[in-house]
């Protein structure tokens, strides 16, 4: 007997290696109500934590202080769809980190301190279908070619942060798209304004409720009346 305990021994380390590294350990100041959702919502976390569960399914750090996420952070966690980082200090993500992400559905960075969305952020993150951005009150530069290749998007949340002009482009890209939160921004209606109230008169049934569209008629209006009142002459 002694012989075969022996042989096993390995074996047995083996696979309590691959049980600790593909989700029976938490992160200590984590919860882990399921074996694919580490929460750690709350923590007063400055970083990201260590010891993430390799299977990692949902995670959540919503309402920390995390002001950075590493560009090769995604990279473990093939497994993952579901990422909260609302309410951190988040000020710059670099172009390429979301994208080794292949099952992202939802990803909310509300609430956080960015400042533009560069082109290649998400680079072609073709699962993910709900993005949240809003509430970022420095978020004043949206790149045209920013959600490229996000084919099956079908939210966008940009709502109430420091945008005075959006391409259409960034908009127009987007062939799944159903819903759309641009509210609370400080739009400068110019000649600029022109291509996105028209792609916004045409598509207003994407906006919630239909509040959106009547504010940015009403203040391309004015505009338009202001500057050049005699063109509108009957």
């Amino acid at each position: 007997m002694l012989p075969c305990v022996c042989w096993l021994q390995p074996i047995l380390i083996l696979l309590s290696y691959v049980s600790w590294t593909r989700g029976e350990n938490c992160p200590a100041t984590c919860l882990c109500p399921d074996p694919h959702t580490v929460d750690c919502s709350g923590r007063g976390l400055t970083r990201l934590p260590d010891e993430i569960p390799l299977d990692v399914r949902r995670l959540l750090l919503a309402d920390n202080w995390i002001p950075r996420i590493p560009s090769d952070f995604l990279v473990l966690y093939s497994d993952l769809v579901y990422l909260d980082l609302r309410n951190n200090s988040l000020s710059y993500i670099e172009p390429g980190t979301l994208s080794t992400s292949s099952r992202l559905v939802f990803l909310d960075l509300g609430s956080n301190n960015l400042t533009e969305i560069p082109k290649g952020t998400f680079g072609e993150s073709r699962s993910l279908i709900k993005l949240r951005m809003g509430n970022n009150p420095y978020l004043s530069m949206v790149n045209e070619d920013a959600f490229l290749g996000l084919t099956s998007l079908r939210e966008l949340e940009l709502e109430r942060n420091a945008l005075s002009s959006l391409k259409v482009g960034a908009l127009s890209q987007l062939p799944s798209l159903r819903v759309v939160r641009l509210e609370g921004n400080p739009w400068v209606c110019n000649c600029n304004f022109a291509s996105l109230f028209e792609w916004l008169m045409e598509n207003s049934q994407k906006l919630p409720n239909g509040e959106e569209t009547p504010s940015l008629c009403l203040a391309l209006i004015l505009y338009l009346f202001s500057s050049t009142p005699t063109a509108y002459d009957v």
